[in-house]
């Protein structure tokens, strides 16, 4: 009996469990009960088969059957181009690196590897092979719908010159494959590695209708901060396009590559079923992996993000929905190791490691209908997981520790005076979280703080590991109802339903 005491005075001393109104007016009162313990247990959710997405899977794809031809021709008029020559400030910046009217290399009509073509550009101004065996191009090539390009393990590196305008347009097929792509400074004969958000950069982008394979690789030094110009670019085309194209969304793999030093890792846009797995992105200036509006269907799965110098190792925003992050390490980051941002619904994140970011390890901004299974959050700076805005997100099994503040932070924050725009990115301020099962000790704050849930269940939590004594709030629900929490979760373990008074209309029978 007297250990039995005790368990649960040090459990009513550690859990810091905060129902607090969102805004400065009176608190709702609360209902504190049990639900049927039946009602919040799931099965152990079933991960997508990884295993057939290899090297060799892609190197089969690869149809070698009809040969390309290679031309040399104005940017102007080929719709894969409208994007960067659309304006005459566009066009004025290829002007000015090409000292004439833009051209760029086009590959059209068939298949055509990095060799081959280097040997039908020998002996121009707009390719040089280095004693080393790299290849510069030193003019944007653009693979054409219909073609593709191969770069295979035959060639040592392609790099891309910076002040010559150079840059590669995926409109048909792409293979990476056993190589390495570098945008290069040729004045210091290195990669052109970031220095400014502004600054031009070479870039890879990948058009509707497009297939792209990445495996086995590193591509380096990419991308800056202008529209489809990130480093990795994943887009359907845009709507005045798409309509008169009918292209279906683009899509491919990324099999483990390694890119570095990129504005963005991985930026994708109207894309459908991606795979990223595999995959190191470190050092990169903005984002890691960034797949963006209504993308669907991705897997990223067993990838480390590490380094990130702006944001968050991998974020998931507006729409991003049906998609699947599971086995990632997420690290070191300047913001958060994940993020599920903006409207992105029905995703699955589980086994993923994310620790030491200098913001959160998992959060949640505005996404209903998330599952956090099996994650660890550890280290971070800020919250382990924070929820913010977002009903019917549940977090299953997770191992939360020596997070800076709360292991769980669930919370509303109003956005409409933020600058948001409220008819692009909605949210209401409405939150309901489930937390079942896992571990959550050690973090500075306390285990678990959620603020005005419109409904919060608790059950199974072990929160058995302190690392020193935290006081109970004094104020507000929590002093009111936290006995009957303590008392339902810890000594008689059930399951815990707390919900606003008036969302039943009425006291609770």
């Amino acid at each position: 009996m007297k250990t039995g005491i005790g368990n649960f005075l040090r459990a009513l001393s550690s859990l810091c469990l905060v129902l607090v109104a969102a805004a400065a007016a009176a608190e709702p009162a609360y209902t504190v009960t049990s639900e049927p313990a039946e009602l919040l247990r799931l099965p152990e959710p079933r991960l997508p088969d990884v295993s057939g997405y290899t090297r060799a899977a892609i190197e089969a794809k690869i149809d070698t059957r009809r040969r390309a031809t290679v031309s040399v021709r104005k940017m102007l008029g080929h719709p894969a181009m409208q994007q960067f020559i659309g304006s005459d400030n566009n066009l004025a910046e290829w002007v000015r690196r090409q000292h004439g009217m833009p051209q760029a290399i086009f590959i059209e009509g068939g298949y055509i590897n990095l060799a081959d073509l280097a040997k039908k550009l020998a002996g121009t101004p707009y390719w040089r092979k280095t004693e080393s065996g790299a290849h510069l191009a030193r003019l944007p090539i653009v693979v054409a719908h219909g073609a593709t390009l191969h770069i295979g393990e035959e060639t040592r590196e392609l790099r891309l010159s910076q002040e010559r305008g150079a840059f590669l347009v995926n409109d048909g097929r792409l293979f990476i494959v056993g190589s390495r792509v570098t945008a290069w400074r040729e004045a210091d004969n290195s990669p052109a590695r970031f220095r400014r958000p502004a600054e031009f950069r070479p870039f890879l982008i990948f058009w509707g209708g497009t297939e792209t394979y990445i495996a086995d690789s590193v591509i380096t030094s990419f991308g800056y901060d202008k529209s489809k110009s990130y480093g990795i670019s994943i887009s359907q085309y845009p709507p005045g396009q798409i309509r008169a194209m009918k292209r279906e969304e683009p899509s491919g793999w990324i099999v483990g590559a390694e890119f570095i030093d990129m504005w963005y890792g991985f930026y994708c846009y109207e894309t459908r079923g991606f795979v990223i797995k595999d995959s190191i992105y470190r050092d990169n200036i903005v984002y890691g992996i960034d797949p963006h509006d209504r993308s669907r269907g991705l897997i990223i799965a067993g990838n480390t993000a590490r380094g990130t110098k702006k944001k968050h190792g991998i974020i998931v925003s507006r729409e991003v929905n049906d998609s699947f992050i599971f086995n990632n390490i997420s690290h070191g980051n300047r913001l958060s190791g994940i993020v599920v941002d903006r409207s992105s619904t029905n995703n699955l994140l589980a086994g993923n490691e994310v620790r030491g970011n200098q913001s959160d390890g998992i959060t949640i901004y505005e996404s209903a209908n998330n599952l956090l299974w099996g994650n660890r959050a550890i280290g971070n700076a800020r919250h382990g997981i924070r929820v913010r805005n977002s009903e019917n997100v549940r977090l299953y099994e997770n191992f939360v520790a020596d997070n800076g503040m709360y292991g769980i932070y669930g919370h509303m924050k109003d956005l409409s005076g933020s600058g948001r725009d409220i008819a692009l990115d909605p949210f209401e301020t409405k939150m309901s979280l489930t937390v079942v099962g896992g571990k959550i000790g050690d973090n500075g704050s306390g285990p678990i703080s959620i603020e005005a849930p419109f409904k919060a269940e608790l059950y199974r939590i072990d929160i058995r590991m302190p690392g020193k004594e935290i006081n109970p709030f004094s104020g507000g629900v929590f002093s009111t109802h936290m006995a009957e929490i303590l008392d339902l979760l810890v000594r008689q373990r059930k399951a815990v339903l707390v919900t606003p008074r008036e969302e039943n209309g009425g006291v609770r029978q």
